[in-house]
């Protein structure tokens, strides 16, 4: 099944008249992963609901939502969680859902031990504000669906879970979101001034497409039909025939990151060896690039060259800051670094989407009134 990501935000930090702040969402086979919510998701992802059922064939429906994943605790990317919550809960929703963000070591150890928090946390960390959405009525008992509020220091790979009680439990690993068995959601550890992570989703390898007409015209019973399927070579009226010349091509893994906040060429993600698309942020233009690297954001080159070190086929970029009005001068600079490759490149609006298909063949389409235009 194709991935497909919803990109409803490409603001940096605030609202400006013409993009709205972080939030995103990949669907796939096995559902819908949001990747942040900043201020107003709910009503972006109400209005992009609105739009698949005008012109497409199938519908975003939270219902769908398996996991929502935070890639920092800066408000622009988590101011709108509680209100989309509690509107689910308002829709009836009864689907669990996991919620699940980065933290550090001194966090997990604090809050494993009961400990007060340590000193240098910053109040962006997500653990504070998953505290306050807790006080707040976010808890499973409160909004009458499950809700799995996990944080994790993603380097050390350790994981804990806020219980609907309030106690903090220690977990043997991430978790993945309930009933998914075709696509794992994993972080990447990026660079940011708070604790902060990419994330990535990836299908699973899958067998090709077996021939059923083929079966047909040689007249199998359903047995047969069943033994070719599942792999083994059956003897019909003394021919052999192969169960690899009754499948189609194997279907090759995809992959899809979205990188959230982060300086350029974060080692972690510059290290995966390869994805079909990065969704990467691209802050400022090079004139600024010295305001990046102070505030540990991307320019868009850099975007370009983390694209290439990582191995990316198509590079998106995104989340620009108020100074950018237009995507020509950031779609320019990534250009510039990625002359000499074959990474595909395309600039971001609000309500785009992004296919990616079997093959690996990544489509841009942009929003406009009346539609989506490639």
């Amino acid at each position: 099944m194709t991935m497909e990501v919803h990109i409803l935000g490409t603001s940096s930090a605030r609202p400006t008249s013409i993009r709205q702040v972080s939030g995103s969402l990949i669907s796939c086979r096995d559902g819908i992963a949001v990747i942040d919510a900043g201020e107003g998701f709910q009503s972006r992802f109400a209005t992009q609901r609105k739009r698949m059922k005008s012109f497409e064939t199938y519908h975003l429906k939270s219902s769908k939502v398996g996991v929502l994943c935070l890639t920092h605790g800066h408000l622009d990317h988590t101011w709108g969680v509680l209100p989309w919550l509690q509107s689910m809960a308002l829709d009836n929703r009864n689907q669990p859902l996991l919620i699940i963000g980065p933290t550090t070591d001194g966090v997990v150890d604090a809050m494993l031990s009961g400990q007060p928090l340590p000193e240098d946390t910053p109040q962006s960390d997500l653990s504070v504000q998953y505290r306050f959405w807790h006080q707040l009525g976010g808890t499973s008992s409160n909004l009458g669906y499950e809700v799995r509020w996990v944080l994790g220091a993603v380097k050390s790979n350790r994981w804990i879970e806020f219980s609907s009680q309030g106690k903090v439990v220690q977990l043997s690993e991430m978790p993945q979101p309930e009933g998914w068995r075709h696509n794992r959601i994993e972080p990447i550890p990026t660079v940011h001034t708070i604790p902060s992570c990419a994330w990535q989703l990836t299908s699973k390898a899958r067998k090709g497409k077996f021939n059923r007409y083929r079966a047909i015209e040689l007249g199998l019973n359903e047995d047969e039909k069943a033994e070719l399927a599942a792999g083994t070579d059956i003897n019909k009226n003394g021919e052999l025939l192969l169960s690899r010349d009754f499948r189609g091509e194997d279907v090759s893994p995809l992959s899809v990151i979205i990188s959230g906040d982060t300086a350029e060429m974060a080692p972690s993600l510059t290290s995966i060896g390869g994805c079909n698309l990065l969704i990467h942020e691209a802050t400022f233009l090079d004139d600024l690039a010295q305001h990046a690297q102070d505030y540990l954001h991307s320019t868009a080159s850099g975007a370009a060259r983390t694209a290439i070190a990582c191995g990316a086929n198509h590079l998106v970029l995104t989340h620009y800051g108020a100074r950018i009005k237009q995507t020509g001068p950031s779609l320019d600079e990534a250009m510039s670094e990625l002359a000499n490759s074959e990474i595909g490149l395309s600039a971001a609006w609000d309500g785009d989407r992004v296919l990616v298909e079997d093959s690996g063949k990544v489509s841009h389409l942009y929003w406009r009134d009346d539609g989506w235009t490639r």
